[in-house]
């Protein structure tokens, strides 16, 4: 059965993407220096979703996926 995600899950989703693709693109020297990883994710986020955003979901994402990349 096929279940949808909800707002929050696709933000957390969104947010882990742009967590990603940002490290790649800033170790691959394809980032502008003076491009936050917050606003990186805020380019990165469909204008419906941005009041979903905070910065305790991008905390917790980031924390995350930091610690299972280094595991």
């Amino acid at each position: 059965m096929y279940m949808a995600l909800n707002t929050r899950e696709k933000v957390i989703a969104l947010v882990s993407n742009a967590v990603s693709v940002y490290s790649v693109k800033q170790e691959e020297g394809r980032l502008p220096e003076n491009v936050t990883l917050f606003e990186f994710i805020l380019k990165a986020m469909p204008e419906e979703l941005k009041p979903e955003l905070s910065m305790e979901i991008i905390d917790e994402v980031f924390e995350y996926v930091s610690t299972a990349h280094s595991s």
